[in-house]
């Protein structure tokens, strides 16, 4: 099992809630691995706490789907299946093509000037190995199409799934070869925003999306082998 790091201690926040954002983090980033066990007095030990807001936890986690709980055998992390994979990714790239598309009418100045600072930032690590930095990155700049497309009710939908989306986008691109891709594929959904052309961002959007549903899967199948 991968080792937590010990909590640091958040003056504001209840210490259950920052071991239950730890351990989520670390099933994302894979420090976790699917079909991993979760033992309650080894996470504890690490991470410097009690087993109590470890069991509570775990508990919240089972209830997002992170953690399935196996009858006298105790807590695992979630595989993930084919058919979570195209679920997630369908519905992701019906509503990024939607946000792209409205970004493209209705985006400022300013949003696009954000847009090409995300650019720029992943361009340059486009040789780094920090995933972590790579995914908090990508994720910011889908941030500021969704943003951008001005509607509330779209962003809370996509902030749903959002957990999901992570745990899959931390695995993409950790594929060699995939940052490049989506660097072009960035390029060019910005400039067809740039360009207020809504059909070719709503395209370029859902492909990109679809790109990274093909290359996770590939790579799930090459683990398999």
């Amino acid at each position: 099992m991968g080792k937590m790091i010990p909590i640091k201690l958040d003056t504001y926040r209840p210490l259950r809630e920052i071991v239950f954002d730890s351990l989520r983090d670390a099933i994302i980033n894979g420090t976790l691995k699917p079909g991993e066990r979760l033992m309650e007095v080894q996470l504890a030990e690490e991470m410097g706490v009690s087993r109590t807001p470890v069991r509570e936890a775990i508990r919240k986690l089972e209830l997002e789907g992170f953690v399935v709980m196996v009858p006298r055998k105790g807590a695992y992390v979630a595989g993930i299946s084919l058919k979570d994979i195209a679920d997630v990714f369908e519905i992701r790239a019906a509503l990024e093509g939607l946000a792209a598309g409205l970004a493209a009418e209705r985006c400022t100045d300013d949003e696009l000037e954000e847009l090409e600072r995300h650019l720029v930032k992943v361009t340059e690590l486009v040789n780094s190995n920090d995933i972590q930095t790579l995914v908090d990155i990508d994720t910011g700049f889908h941030d500021i199409i969704y943003k951008a497309s001005r509607n509330e009710k779209l962003v809370q939908i996509i902030s749903n799934l959002r957990e999901q989306i992570q745990r899959f986008r931390t695995t993409s691109l950790a594929v060699p070869g995939r940052l490049r891709e989506v660097v072009m594929e960035h390029k060019q959904i910005v400039e067809a925003i740039a360009e207020r052309n809504i059909c070719l961002a709503r395209d370029l959007a859902q492909n990109h999306v679809e790109n990274a549903e093909n290359i996770m899967l590939d790579a799930l199948q090459e683990d398999e082998v």
